[in-house]
């Protein structure tokens, strides 16, 4: 089968189209025939290198989510799953490719009408966008800021905030024109990615979402109301300084928080049914799924090349 797989750590181009063995699904492992892979911030980071201190190694097989028809089952799994359309997680690994297998835990029936292009754009983003802002403990009225909004887990934690009755919802974006299309999913007020804005925007808020880090977490961290909360979801943009906690403790009388989160530490059936909500409502287009480029798996160097240039809104998705 085709794959692309990690050849060289750094830049896109270091990614090649190799032919690997069909997997063979383990005990609890159901066998998916790939129809839409989903390109994630959590790809471009491994591929660059970031993580290889963490076992991370050039050959590594990306892809983290796919959906398409199960093909084979291993033990212990129901042979009724062969044939249904699912959505999966496949961990870190192994969903840049023609076939992949993922643990039955990990895997959801798609309800009719949503295309597995769709099923990958909200399948991951949206139960980490869900929880962040339970996470921050966010309440109807409260004012959100989401740094890094133009991905898919900002543009769903923009949706969830407005839909449930947010204050306000402001975003960073890089330009304008993304502006005009996040504000179409509920944003209320839209910053540039240093926190600027030429209109009028609230003097603080009470959670930010934060998708990016990098250099600017403490002047966003300045951002909060007191008894704000602060919850990092991503670090595409790198780690902050080292002394960024130095900004909480500088307002320990303003009762500030600062947490991070990954959709891990979260009670698997949690997580399965706050997803399949999720794919329900996409499917009756109550969840709009922004899809920015559908490409050839033959592409996926293409693809991490417009992630790196910051140039995608929604999600990259290839196909076999």
């Amino acid at each position: 089968m085709k794959a692309v797989v990690v050849r060289e750590f750094g830049n896109p181009d270091g990614l090649e189209v190799v032919d690997l063995s069909v997997p063979v699904p383990g005990p609890g492992q159901v066998r998916i025939t790939t129809e839409a892979i989903g390109v994630g911030g959590v790809d471009a980071v491994i591929r660059r290198g970031t993580l290889a201190a963490y076992g991370f190694r050039e050959g590594h097989l990306l892809g983290s989510e796919v959906a398409g028809s199960v093909n084979a089952v291993g033990d212990g799994v129901d042979a009724s799953w062969v044939g249904r359309r699912v959505w999966a997680f496949t961990g870190l690994a192994g969903g840049y490719a023609e076939q992949a297998v993922a643990s039955v835990d990990d895997v959801l029936p798609l309800p009719d009408g949503l295309t597995g292009a769709d099923a990958v754009t909200v399948g991951g983003s949206g139960v980490v966008a869900h929880f962040a802002l339970d996470r921050a403990r966010f309440a109807p009225g409260e004012r959100v800021l989401v740094r890094g909004a133009a991905g898919s887990i900002g543009i769903m934690a923009v949706q969830l905030a407005a839909r449930n009755g947010a204050g306000a919802v402001a975003v960073t974006t890089s330009s304008a024109q993304r502006g005009a299309r996040l504000r179409d999913l509920g944003a209320t007020h839209v910053l540039d990615r240093s926190g600027v804005a030429d209109s009028d925007v609230p003097s603080g808020f009470d959670v930010v979402i934060d998708v990016v880090g990098g250099s600017q977490v403490p002047l966003f961290l300045d951002r909060l109301n007191d008894n704000g909360r602060y919850v990092a979801v991503g670090m595409v943009g790198g780690q902050p300084p080292a002394d960024f906690g130095m900004r909480l403790m500088d307002g320990f009388r303003r009762s500030l928080s600062f947490a991070t989160f990954s959709s891990d530490t979260v009670p698997g059936a949690d997580r399965r049914a706050v997803r399949s909500s999720q794919f329900n409502d996409a499917a009756k287009g109550d969840l709009h799924t922004v899809v920015h480029e559908v490409l050839p798996l033959r592409q996926a160097a293409l693809a991490h090349h417009a992630m790196d240039a910051g140039t995608v809104f929604g999600r990259i998705v290839l196909t076999p």
